[in-house]
């Protein structure tokens, strides 16, 4: 009977004992690290670095300047292009101008002018002739002449007309739509060069931390190769490992603390839970940890400002949302 009490008494204890070590289970930080997704920047072309604007662990704004390479290249086709959309532009202009310069226009006007004398004179003399025939005076063969004179006179007078018209008419419209296409085709060319030379000289895409700088001015950066690497504030996350007895206790959004050596402990939210499980990486430290698995856990810290890339951290779950 005393032994049935003992145990009764030891299960209830237990029992009441039990809530509480569940609770310091529940308390018991995930390890993990801070991460850190680097903007690796440089030039689309090679060149040699003729300027830095940043040092390292600088803070910039976006937009800032960062670095420049030379742009003798770039400078010199954009003065070709320039040239080049003049003188198309200027061939454009002409073949939309009359074909006749206004002088020769004014020599065409004067031979109307006289024209229209030469036919009014010619009138003249066919009407009197006309009248002498009728009256018997003048010969059949005398008003044959006058009017293919007053027929002659006309035409040269239309003939000076066409020519005036056809002075202040432009070039035909097939050469008037090619001295267009080449103007256009000048300035796509202009326009490609100063876009080659705005990609000398970078800028800050983001605004954040100067982490490296891997060239320095004078040396030449062969195409593709980041010159600066550059760390925007939220670009800074929380990487830490939950077993897998627990995972199940955190979910997206849900509210984490995270306390490391040295600096005050800040409030994150979970932004990623792996859905496959591995082992636990040679960065936890505890050789009967590495035999289980766990599931990777991310989250965005509120503030990120004490935080530095591969500081380890101990996490702490909170209430889920």
């Amino acid at each position: 009977m005393k032994r049935i009490l003992v145990i009764v008494i030891l299960a209830g204890a237990t029992l009441a004992v039990l809530p509480f070590l569940l609770a310091e289970e529940n308390r018991r930080p995930y390890q993990g690290w801070i991460e850190a997704d680097m903007l690796f920047i440089g030039a689309e072309g090679t060149g040699r670095l003729t300027g830095l604007d940043v040092a390292e662990g600088r803070s910039i704004a976006s937009g800032a300047p960062l670095f420049r390479l030379d742009s003798s290249s770039e400078d010199a086709a954009i003065a070709a292009a320039r040239a080049s959309l003049a003188r198309s532009q200027a061939e454009l202009d002409l073949a939309e101008a009359a074909q006749k310069r206004p002088e020769e226009v004014d020599v065409l006007r004067a031979s109307e002018r006289e024209a229209a004398a030469r036919l009014e004179l010619a009138e003249q003399d066919l009407d009197r002739t006309r009248v002498l025939v009728e009256r018997g005076t003048a010969t059949r063969a005398n008003l044959d002449t006058a009017t293919a004179t007053e027929a002659a006179n006309r035409a040269a007078l239309d003939n000076v007309r066409s020519q005036i018209v056809l002075a202040n008419l432009p070039v035909r419209e097939q050469q008037l739509r090619q001295a267009r296409e080449a103007v256009a085709a000048a300035k796509a060319d202009l326009a490609s060069a100063e876009a080659a030379l705005a990609r000398r000289s970078v800028r800050a895409p983001a605004e954040g931390s100067v982490e490296t700088v891997y060239y320095r001015v004078g040396e030449v950066v062969p195409a593709g190769r980041p010159i600066v690497a550059l760390l925007p504030p939220e670009n800074i996350r929380v990487r830490f490992f939950v077993p897998e007895t627990e995972i199940a206790r955190l979910s997206l959004g849900q509210q984490i603390r995270v306390a490391c050596d040295a600096c005050k402990p800040v409030d994150a939210k979970i932004s990623f839970i792996a859905r496959n499980a591995e082992f636990t990486p040679p960065e936890i430290y505890s050789l009967d940890e590495r035999a289980k698995l766990v599931y990777r856990v991310e989250a965005i810290p509120a503030a990120s400002e004490a935080l530095r890339p591969g500081q380890p951290v101990d996490v702490t779950a909170g209430a889920r949302p």
